[in-house]
């Protein structure tokens, strides 16, 4: 059983008259990387500022690293890293002082550490370059060299790739990989880019309207989003009962629109359709098909009106 990192219970979290977070219940386990998917508003980043201490709960416990008193926790959050919303940075500073700068207030200045952080986000080489003059992809990087400061065991990111250009997305995707799979840190990780969270995250927390809607693995997910056989016709009740009696199958669902999916006979569709026409089922659709990540937040959400 992997250690847990953080427990939420009965979380809420209100803005006078404005609820952010309702009655919020989480568990975080030690070496693995949980997306954290939302629209905006959804209460992603109020959920990780009341784990950083950036806030406080308006009701509710939290408990991080197996301690749950103020104090206790209060000590606790010095070993995660965090970075929420936009990157502290010190605009007339180069890549270099910022990170002195932050190993000094955090009490652990140390030059071959801020180099090395440096190599691993790719700015190594920026110079005397001012941060100020820095794209948004290269701040994001360097926010996220600041979070690696001190080697948390648990790092919240909100919306780390966020301006980076393809190379960049992949290079903080293999870094956050490593830093999961080589040295067991347990990660947060917040992103508008759902098919880049597909490739790096091992769970899922679905949060909608302040309220955590699902929790799901990476493999649950897979299962739920694999390919399938769309299926229309004219009398779908036929259909379903020429699916199981003469195709022995019971592996598809019946839609809400009436389509059915289809998880076998994928690579067998001249059967599969041979066997409907002789038994007068009328198709007016056959499609290979696959649920992504985005169709199955919708879903999960009640569809794309409550976007």
């Amino acid at each position: 059983m992997k250690e847990e990192i953080l427990s939420i219970t009965d979380m809420t979290k209100k803005y006078k008259n404005q609820t952010a977070l309702s009655h919020v219940n989480l568990r975080l386990k030690k070496g693995r990387i949980y997306g954290l998917i939302g629209q905006n508003g959804a209460g992603k980043t109020t959920l990780m500022r009341m784990v950083a201490g950036l806030g406080f709960p308006t009701e509710g416990n939290i408990t991080l690293f197996g301690k749950n008193s103020s104090r206790e926790v209060e000590m606790a959050e010095k070993r995660v890293g965090t970075m929420v919303e936009y990157p502290g940075l010190v605009g007339g500073m180069t890549a270099k002082e910022n990170m002195h700068l932050q190993c000094l207030m955090k009490g652990i200045p140390n030059y071959e550490v801020e180099d090395e952080l440096l190599k691993t986000v790719g700015l190594a080489d920026t110079g005397r370059k001012k941060v100020k003059h820095f794209s948004l992809g290269m701040k994001q990087r360097l926010g996220i060299a600041i979070t690696l400061i001190g080697n948390p065991e648990f790092l919240m990111l909100d919306e780390p790739i966020n301006g980076l250009d393809p190379t960049g997305v992949v290079e903080v995707r293999n870094l956050l990989i490593s830093l999961c799979e080589n040295e067991n840190k347990t990660i947060l990780i917040s992103s508008h880019n759902l098919p880049e969270l597909y490739q790096v995250a091992t769970d899922y927390i679905i949060l909608h309207k302040g309220e955590i809607r699902q929790v799901i693995s990476h493999q649950e997910l897979k299962d739920r989003c694999r390919c399938y056989l769309a299926l229309s016709g004219t009398d779908i009740p036929h259909l379903v009962t020429v699916l199981e009696q003469e195709l022995h199958t019971s592996n598809y669902k019946v839609m809400p629109d009436n389509r059915i999916q289809l998880y076998d006979f994928l690579e067998e569709r001249e059967t599969l359709g041979k066997v409907l026409f002789e038994n007068d089922v009328v198709i007016t659709e056959m499609a290979l098909c696959e649920n992504s990540l985005e169709e199955y937040f919708l879903q999960v959400i009640g569809g794309s009106q409550n976007v």
